[in-house]
């Protein structure tokens, strides 16, 4: 892997412990890794035969690389539909699982390659993805597509192994089709560790063990879901507290609360996290800080579905881990890490003040926050020994004139149309000039609507009316 050397970078936006933000810098990227962040490094010196790309950011500002914590790429494929723009979320599901009964290898593979490139042209360099649908005409190992396609692509992925064991005749709400039996769940999960999970600091893929929701398993798939994930020494993640009728459900179902029940089952701990976490009390918030389990904050999903509004800033002050998160793209629309940043500034500062969230918090949620939830400190800063994962903004974009005093707030805050013009994950560049580098971008969007085409076509809607 050639060497790169970022010169005279305008602005650094480290994320360090101390929230530097350094000035005409260079950085220097080996094998993967920041080398060296100083004034001024040397081109010269160099043995002859060394490989080192110089790449002149003047007029850039360079961010760590975002961390998206909570995806379904598949939902890329049945995204704005009109039939389901304004429901709720159980409606929503009812809708969107006949379709998603269609889901094939080629559409998981697809479908995760527009995902993820969207995600890099945001400067997205590490994300989660839960996929849960295991149709039963499909070949069974559509997470290994999922790790097919981010290696093509160049982007870190956490996948979830996800699972659901409760269709329509157990009282779920999936049709059967799309369910599996918990031995085959619980197999395929201890395969997929197997061979793909890295336990590296630096690793590019994982495997985390998660069942859907409180919902869509069986007690007993729950307890075995955690028992297998602590036996081999990798995360849980599930949904959780995401509407009030999942609220009523576990009430009615088990006589407590949705975290109340996650207690029970043992699913409180510093290698869990949960997709939502929009109703839950003081008292809730307080054990989430106590055992140190972590949130996905997904405020656009929870706005298009009217869910509700987590409670951040709460969630902030008592020390609960907190990360960002797109959430499927079928409930957001899009892939796009900067947009849901500021969607998330601006919607806390509305629901709880003005002074209840700056921009430094949110690009926190995005770097550090994710870092910690994923158990990958070496990930989220750009500090020396730390992860070559980055973005860049060329400063002198239209969106961003009159706009340069505070680097942070103009990610956050200014037209910078959400694309980035540079990404790189470990030392690579996977985006440049804005494209992604690796593969036809055409090709994936053309492939994908075919594929969203004929999966809708066999619900008998039409892909161009959504209806």
């Amino acid at each position: 892997m050639a060497a790169k050397l970022f010169k005279n970078v305008s602005k650094i936006i480290t994320m360090n412990d101390q929230g530097e933000v350094l000035t005409d810098h260079d950085l220097l990227v080996k094998n993967g890794r920041i080398a060296r962040i100083s004034p001024e490094i040397s081109q010269t010196g160099r043995n002859s035969g060394d490989d080192m790309e110089v790449i002149n950011s003047e007029d850039f500002f360079m961010y760590p690389g975002l961390i998206n914590t909570h995806h379904h790429f598949y939902q890329v494929l049945t995204r704005n539909i009109r039939a389901v723009q304004d429901v709720e979320l159980f409606d929503w599901l009812k809708f969107l699982y006949p379709i998603w009964s269609h889901l094939d290898a080629e559409a998981v593979y697809f479908s995760t390659l527009a995902a993820a490139a969207e995600l890099l042209k945001t400067g997205c360099t590490t994300t989660v993805d839960q996929f849960y649908v295991f149709p039963d005409q499909s070949d069974k190992k559509l997470i290994d597509q999922e790790f097919s396609a981010a290696e093509d692509i160049g982007i870190r992925l956490h996948a979830c192994r996800g699972s659901m064991s409760l269709g329509q005749d157990e009282g779920g709400l999936p049709p059967n089709s799309v369910v599996q039996s918990e031995e085959e769940i619980l197999e395929d999960t201890r395969r997929v560790i197997s061979e793909y999970h890295d336990s590296n600091p630096f690793a590019r893929r994982r495997v985390i063990v998660s069942p859907c929701s409180p919902f869509s398993v069986t007690r007993e798939l729950m307890e075995k879901s955690i028992e297998l994930a602590r036996n081999e020494g990798v995360l849980a993640h599930t949904h959780l507290a995401e509407t009030q009728d999942e609220e009523e459900f576990c009430q009615s179902k088990f006589g407590c609360s949705p975290l109340e029940y996650m207690k029970e089952v043992g699913w409180l701990g510093d290698d869990v996290w949960f997709a939502h976490g929009v109703h839950l009390n003081e008292d809730e918030l307080a054990e989430l800080a106590e055992y140190n389990t972590g949130v996905a904050h997904c405020p656009i999903s929870n706005m298009k579905l009217s869910s509700g509004v987590a409670p951040l800033p709460r969630m902030l002050e008592k020390g609960v881990p907190v990360g960002l998160a797109v959430d499927g793209s079928a409930s957001n629309d899009s892939s796009d890490m900067i947009g849901e940043m500021k969607t998330c500034l601006l919607l806390h500062k509305l629901t709880s003040g003005i002074t209840s969230v700056g921009p430094e918090d949110i690009l926190r949620l995005a770097t550090r926050g994710g870092s910690e939830i994923l158990q990958q400190p070496r990930l989220g800063s750009l500090e020396e020994g730390q992860a070559a994962d980055l973005f860049m903004l060329n400063s002198k974009r239209v969106g961003l004139a009159g706009g340069l005093s505070d680097p942070i707030s103009a990610l956050i805050n200014t037209g910078v149309n959400n694309r980035v013009d540079m990404t790189v994950v470990a030392g690579e560049i996977v985006v440049r000039q804005g494209r992604v580098v690796s593969l036809d971008e055409k090709e994936i969007s053309e492939r994908t609507n075919e594929i969203a085409s004929r999966m809708l076509a066999e619900e008998g809607i039409d892909y161009e009316t959504g209806h």
